[in-house]
């Protein structure tokens, strides 16, 4: 049976980061025999002009119907004054919630032909390859209550809640174990549980998850803000880093600094099994290049291979797509944010050759 594929452009760079990918998947049908339906629909501040809402139920449910859902990138200045509950981010933070697509696969990954490009000096992201799993559907973006309110002085006051579930460690939690038995079989936990309760009972669940039925992986429980620091000072002692929704948000993103760009980067959102995945570019939407041709469509390419691999039973398609970009960048393909001169066209063109 033929899969489905439901893609989200979004808004600034999201849709020609798209348009890269849906021009990859043709040549995949053409040369490699990919068989995929693709589909698109409005979301985020595109959704907002059309139809006063980022995100329509009839676009969630679709995307609880397919196989995986590819999203380009929300938000921009032009939305920045509607109202909280209506802002292109709120409209991607329901669509992950809806599909309580858990557990962020979140890859650093250092190409050999880019570690000169690098914040950090080449001996020290050569050969890196570590994997965020991040959890997604709690912790303080979602936990209640939250708000702003108005105190009797006429201040304000400012309120998130960082809320954590047994259930809701446990099922992330084997997620990371069990990816980390096909890579380097390390986990690194990240919390504060020496000043928050919530990750104070992360560290206590992730360690009984650990002892009941993954002693054969290494657990390491790691401060947030310790992490942060040996991400810069030595980022190759870490295989597989587990955390929860804000400390992955934050650290995914120094992490991906390391690799050479932003640009480069996929994600993953995973659920149960047999249930549908959510792939992005970590990207923004980067209003300020969008409609330029300067945006690195990588990221999004990669998103992908991602989706090939982890929820459209192609992984031999996916090997050949990350191969395709290896080698574009092996031989000296590069847009602006990696100090090279090609479009966005133009690097999917590269890739596109080399398939």
């Amino acid at each position: 049976m033929t899969k489905t594929l439901l893609t989200l452009p979004g808004d600034g760079i999201g849709p020609e980061v798209i348009e890269q990918v849906n021009r990859v998947i043709d040549a995949l049908k053409s040369r490699h025999g990919l068989e995929l339906s693709v589909e698109t629909a409005l979301f985020g501040g595109a959704c907002i002009d059309a139809a006063g809402e980022p995100i329509q139920a009839s676009t969630i449910k679709r995307a609880k119907e397919v196989e995986a859902v590819l999203m380009g990138a929300v938000g921009g200045p032009k939305w920045a004054g509607v109202a909280r509950e209506i802002r292109p981010e709120a409209g991607l933070l329901n669509l992950r919630k809806e599909m309580d697509v858990f557990a962020n696969l979140r890859p650093a990954l250092c190409f050999e032909a880019l570690a000169d490009a690098s914040s950090l000096k080449k001996p020290f992201v050569e050969g890196l390859d570590i994997m965020f799993v991040r959890e997604l559907c709690g912790g303080v973006y979602f936990g209640k209550p939250k708000g702003v309110d108005t105190l009797a002085d006429g201040t304000k006051i400012g309120y998130d809640n960082a809320v954590y579930t047994t259930a809701e460690i446990e099922r992330v939690a084997h997620v990371a174990f069990k990816l980390a038995r096909k890579r380097g079989n390390k986990v690194a936990s990240l919390e504060k549980s020496n000043v928050m309760d919530s990750g104070l009972l992360w560290r206590e669940v992730v360690t009984e998850v650990h002892a009941k039925d993954y002693k054969d992986v290494v657990l390491e429980h790691v401060l947030a803000d310790n992490a942060a620091m040996q991400l810069v000072r030595d980022p190759k002692q870490f295989d597989v880093l587990l955390t929860d929704n804000l400390f992955g948000d934050i650290l995914s993103d120094l992490a991906a600094a390391l690799t050479g760009s932003i640009g480069l980067l996929p994600s993953a959102a995973l659920g149960a099994d047999g249930m549908a995945g959510l792939y992005e570019p970590i990207h923004g939407s980067a209003p300020d290049i969008a409609g330029k041709g300067l945006a690195n469509p990588i990221a999004a390419i990669l998103s992908l291979e991602m989706a090939l691999r982890y929820s459209l039973d192609a992984s031999e398609i996916a090997d050949k797509l990350f191969a395709a970009v290896k080698a574009a960048l092996e031989k000296g393909a590069r847009t602006k944010d990696l100090g090279g001169e090609l479009s966005t066209t133009q690097m999917g063109d590269a890739i596109i050759a080399e398939l």
